[in-house]
């Protein structure tokens, strides 16, 4: 059974609440933008519940008891509110794991048949994820300078600039340039091994002493320096202990550490396995440094910015060659590997780029992905704006804000377009048009790692050419989603009624226990005609021809009784006619009949609700009391079933009357027409005690 989320308090304790308790939570994380939980019971957790809080954009379960919700900026501190909570601080929570932990959790509960694949892109992701803060720091700082640039305030590529400018330089080159410690501490951490020791090994690499055989005109001797022919960078080697040793420029790597962490692993843990636990703290280290630092300089090292040379070049010839391929090709997968974390690697080999060529050619196409991907939550912004959904349109502006300022695409996707089927394919219509344009114009390059953005686009180059692009994927993007909808005509009529009984209950009174069915019910009718019956049938026939314009049709009533208004049965969601207009009927016995000729294209699995849509394509809703799905069935005897041609009069069900005022629900029985606002005049016909088949309610078409 679920933990029920509805309650008072703070969001962390709503959220917590959520998730079935601290004792229900195994372990606990975050990322950038979402909370990854590992728990003890997933089917504890209330999804549905946890998706209505105000603060949460979407939660994205996942196998093996893993849950994310997506939060958005602030889920570095809602994180910390979690875990600074009472409850937080006992039983088997009170260290939450790390993200490695929580990881290897994943891996021992892997079921597929290719976990290593998993696993290795875990291990790029986990190593880079938490640079994302730094990264946009830098590639912010960048942009800054590169705008000022622009303006003419500096020139940002002269040789011969000021301290001051030298200076701005070193603040956005420290991540750049460092990047491999940072990269080897992640990833040391990620294999559950001591960060430092992989960050000491990395650095050891990248300090003066070891840069500085770099320089031929060094003195030292022994050193022999070439230039490649095609990258136009020089390689040097040193002998070292008798052996050759090629030295490279290790600022900048990212593939370096990533191989060089993989083998410490090993080392570190045979050594725990060698050495008594009382000395890890000194012989560990110790021999992990002395051995992993020559096989680093000597042979992984060489082999990382081999891989990325070769990784490098081979895009670059296809970059050279066919643009237009590779142009169209980069926007179009982003996609579908930022949603699985597959888009790291391409990440890497922008920094590659950067490192070995001195530019990139990867980011340019990538923003054409990340405008398009912007432009469709723009058009889902002015939608809920339109339709007046609240709860997405805060969604839609903190995910558009994250996008447009920071160029992070994360809020978009899981708070919005993975959550709506219509939202891809508009959205890569964006990205093919962006991506062409790039292609078309002669590719855009840029000399930094930086997060696509609206402020970024000073970096870019030609920025003329990345500006035409960009805008064209956002607009194109934007307008096929507001004018075609992110939502299928089944989920839009939901959503509008919805939105009517929350605007209805904020008007008046508590809206009644069953307004989440009721709207569910409604909304199916009225688009019955455009899908298959809820029983799974095939789609209604073919309309018949309608009636002119103004001509009346009745509809009778399906239960004897006294017939009243709306406004006098009790319930806000029909009473704001957010299922349409109609009539309430008090009933005199629990025989409910079709009130029309149609099919019967709902009928609640409780039995206290039909729907029936009419060959003229008037949707009829009955339902039977008030709160009565709290019933769930009793007392309630179906007679019919959903996808049947029903005739006025025809019996749906017979009601115990008595059991449901035992079970202290009103028994008045509802009818409305949910498409009224696609007719011309729907007439309800009060006031007066009818017997079941009589007019109670005049359509005219």
């Amino acid at each position: 059974m679920n933990t029920p989320v509805a309650g008072p308090g703070t969001l962390a304790e709503q959220i917590l609440r959520g998730v079935g308790g601290a004792e229900n939570i195994e372990s606990f994380t975050h990322c950038a933008t979402r909370l990854r939980f590992q728990l003890h019971d997933g089917a504890k957790a209330d999804t549905a519940a946890l998706d209505a809080l105000s603060g949460v954009m979407a939660t994205v379960p996942q196998s093996g008891d893993r849950l994310q919700i997506v939060i958005g900026g602030a889920v570095a501190r809602v994180y910390s509110e979690i875990m600074n909570l009472p409850s937080m601080a006992g039983g088997g929570t009170a260290a939450a794991k790390s993200d490695a932990d929580v990881k290897a959790a994943m891996r021992a509960k892997s079921r597929g048949r290719y976990a290593w694949v998993d696993n290795f892109f875990e291990y790029l992701s986990d190593s880079f994820r938490p640079l994302m803060g730094v990264l946009l720091g830098s590639s912010l700082i960048i942009a800054i300078a590169s705008v000022l640039d622009a303006l003419g305030f500096v020139d940002f590529r002269a040789a011969d600039k000021s301290a001051t400018w030298v200076f701005v330089d070193a603040m956005w080159r420290s991540v750049l340039y460092f990047l491999p410690v940072m990269v080897a501490y992640n990833s040391a951490k990620k294999l559950k091994i001591d960060p430092w020791v992989g960050a000491a090994v990395m650095a050891a690499v990248m300090t003066p002493n070891f840069t500085g055989m770099l320089n031929p005109k060094s003195g030292i001797p022994g050193i022999t320096c070439t230039t490649n022919g095609t990258l136009g960078t020089q390689e040097c080697v040193a002998h070292v202990f008798g052996l050759p040793m090629q030295l490279n420029d290790y600022g900048g790597q990212v593939f370096v550490p990533l191989l060089m962490v993989a083998v410490l692993a090993l080392v570190y843990k045979g050594l725990q396995r060698i050495f008594p636990e009382t000395v890890h703290l000194v012989f560990v280290p110790f021999f992990s440094m002395l051995i992993m630092i020559p096989i680093t300089a000597f042979l992984i090292g060489p082999m990382g910015v081999w891989a990325g040379n070769g990784l490098g070049e081979g895009l670059s010839w296809l970059n050279g060659n066919a643009p237009i391929v590779f142009a169209i090709l980069i926007p179009l997968l982003y996609p579908f590997l930022v949603p699985l974390g597959l888009h790291w690697p391409l990440n890497a080999l922008m920094l590659v780029n950067i490192n070995t060529l001195g530019y990139d050619f990867i980011q340019g196409p990538m923003g054409a992905w990340n405008f398009a991907c912007f432009g469709a939550t723009a058009g889902v912004l002015l939608l809920s704006l339109r339709h007046r959904e609240k709860e997405m349109r805060q969604t839609a502006t903190g995910a558009l804000a994250a996008g447009l300022l920071g160029g992070i695409s994360e809020p978009s996707l899981y708070g919005i377009h993975l959550r709506f089927k219509r939202i891809y394919p508009r959205m890569l219509v964006g990205c093919l048009v962006g991506g062409v344009l790039v292609g078309v114009l002669g590719g855009v390059d840029t000399k930094a790692f930086a997060f696509t953005s609206l402020l970024t686009i000073p970096v870019f180059s030609p920025m003329a050419t990345y500006g035409i692009a960009i805008t064209a994927a956002f607009f194109v993007s934007m307008a096929l989603v507001y004018f075609s909808d992110f939502r299928t005509p089944e989920e839009r009529a939901q959503a509008n009624a919805e939105r009517d009984a929350a605007e209805a209950a904020s008007r008046g009174e508590a809206v009644t226990a069953d307004e989440r069915e009721l709207v569910t019910v409604g909304a199916a009718t009225a688009t019955a005609g455009a899908s298959p019956s809820a029983a799974g049938s095939a789609p209604a026939a073919p309309t018949a021809t309608a009636p002119a314009a103004g001509k009346a049709i009745e509809l009778a009533a399906p239960v004897a009784g006294r017939v009243v208004g709306l406004d006098e049965v009790g319930d806000p969601v029909f009473a704001s006619r957010a299922l349409g207009e109609g009539v309430g009927i008090e009933p005199a016995d629990g025989r409910i009949v079709a009130p029309v000729d149609g099919e019967l294209v709902i009928v609640a699995a409780t039995g206290h609700a039909f729907g029936i849509r009419t060959a003229e394509g008037i949707e009829v809703l009955i339902h039977v009391g008030i709160d009565t799905v709290q019933m769930k069935g009793a007392g309630f005897d179906v007679r019919t079933e959903a996808g049947r041609q029903v005739s006025a009069g025809d019996l749906l069900v017979e009601v115990d009357l008595d059991a449901v005022r035992a079970a202290e629900h009103p028994t008045v029985t509802l009818m409305t027409v949910t498409n009224t606002a696609d007719l011309t005049s729907v007439e309800p016909h009060t006031g007066r005690t009818v017997a079941a088949g009589a007019p109670v309610v005049t359509v005219r078409r």
